[in-house]
């Protein structure tokens, strides 16, 4: 259940990208434009992530995962009725707010449910919907604009949602903590702001001056840098950045953040690149992104053998190499590039993507002691989700500054933007060869069983 909660959540994250171009003609805006319809959702769900450990703790899980999947499903809905591009922006943050709390209360649900010895069998399971909603999102969302209208790629939450709504309240008994400490609601509006204005400065690259961007940058980091500075002295803090001092959280966590910001943006660019670069309508162009899934599901099945051969540190290694090969090879796919090539190159990017973030996320939260769980969760929940939003953004940014008519770029201008990506994976590689043989080895120890399962 809290699996196919997740599927919702990262199908939405990519459902429309496929559907760009049919949304921008309707709402009258350029297809640069419209990835404010993938990084508003996504930078909502990390601006109110640091809310959702405390409010399971306070409220309970279970009743903060309804309350969860009922924003997200009338987010949904409001999606699905939007008139104008400022009301579709609006309903996708309300959308936000409800996957905000979706994944990483539902992480909280697996972690309290599972013992450590069954972390990886239970991770793989639960973290594979979430790497497959991405995926299939560009197929479904094409084959509902081609054969229906885009507004579908939003209604056909609405029976998933109102189905887990009642399977949530009928199977899930995890209720609240008998202590809460107050929320740091002044500490999260400062880091909220950090984050939003880091955001904001990355949409506007293009559009506005240098000075103005930088004013941003610079405001942005003097609030994330007070907010580091006063949250040291305080015991609660709503984002608690002190977990990143436990090494494989750490290094988990930022050192993968760097590759998955990479690996996240041909999410938008690829659908961009097959339709308005190779001339594909939305169904077929969603049908190419399709394959990558089938790189994941190798992974799944390899995973657990791939970590008892070569641990953790090998791994993540590896695959920041592979993700860097993946992207430049993407900046080769050119009109002449043969169907099977293209597919090849797609279903290798899955391979690389499913190795980078099942590693990464088993390894985040290997050694995170049980009272830190639910603060561990909604951190590394918030990082996930900024590097989708970051992903996107700089990606558009890129897009827009290299292209001379941001309304169809070329096929230049995608291929130096994933020449540009392909360097993001190599600066995680010092990071993680800070890993120590010990760091990770209570989920390492139990990969035979796992891999039996």
């Amino acid at each position: 259940m809290v699996a196919i909660a997740f599927l919702m959540e990262g199908l939405d994250t990519t459902i429309v990208t496929t559907a760009i171009p049919t949304m921008a003609r309707a709402l009258h805006v350029s297809v640069v434009q419209l990835n404010l319809a993938v990084s508003a959702y996504v930078l909502t769900l990390a601006v109110f992530v640091p809310v959702s450990g405390w409010l399971a703790d306070r409220l309970g899980a279970r009743s903060v995962f309804i309350a969860a999947l009922t924003v997200f499903t009338l987010g949904s809905a409001l999606c699905g009725i939007a008139t104008d591009f400022i009301m579709l922006i609006f309903s996708r943050v309300i959308q936000g707010l409800g996957g905000a709390l979706l994944t990483p209360v539902g992480r909280l649900i697996l972690l309290h449910s599972f013992p450590r010895s069954q972390l990886v069998k239970a991770m793989t399971y639960a973290t594979l919907p979430a790497m497959i909603g991405p995926i299939i999102g560009p197929l479904f969302g094409g084959y509902l604009t081609t054969y229906a209208s885009w507004r579908w790629v939003f209604y056909v939450n609405l029976p998933f949602g109102i189905l887990g709504i009642f399977l949530a309240y009928r199977f899930i008994h995890l209720h609240a903590e008998a202590e809460t400490p107050p929320f740091d609601f002044s500490g999260f509006l400062m880091f909220g702001a950090g984050i939003g204005l880091i955001q904001w400065a990355l949409e506007i690259l293009n559009q506005h001056s240098a000075g103005w961007v930088a004013f941003l940058l610079l405001s942005a980091t003097a609030l994330l840098g007070a907010y580091w500075w006063r949250s040291r002295s305080r015991p609660h803090s709503a984002v608690d950045l002190r977990l990143l001092r436990n090494r494989a959280f750490g290094i988990a966590t930022l050192g993968g953040g760097l590759s998955r910001i990479a690996m996240n943006g041909p999410v938008y660019l690829l659908p961009l690149l097959l339709q308005l670069g190779l001339g594909m309508n939305p169904l077929q162009s969603g049908a190419f992104t399709f394959l990558s899934i089938w790189g994941s599901l190798i992974v799944r099945v390899l995973i657990g053998r791939m970590l008892r051969l070569v641990g953790f540190r090998v791994l993540l290694v590896g695959s920041a190499l592979f993700c860097s090969l993946v992207l430049t090879n993407f900046s080769l796919i050119g009109i002449k590039t043969t169907l099977w090539w293209i597919a090849v190159d797609i279903v290798l990017f899955g391979f690389a993507r499913a190795i980078q973030f099942m590693t990464s996320n088993t390894l985040a939260y290997a050694d995170v002691d049980q009272k830190y769980l639910s603060r561990a969760t909604s951190l590394g929940g918030l990082f996930q989700q900024l590097t989708v939003s970051f992903g996107v953004s700089l990606s558009a940014a890129f897009l827009s500054a290299l292209s001379n008519n941001p309304m169809r770029p070329s096929l230049a201008d995608f291929h130096a933007v994933f020449l540009i990506l392909a360097i993001l994976p190599l600066f995680s590689i010092p990071l993680v060869l800070h890993l120590q043989q010990q760091d990770g080895a209570q989920v390492r120890e139990q990969k035979d069983e796992a891999q039996k399962a």
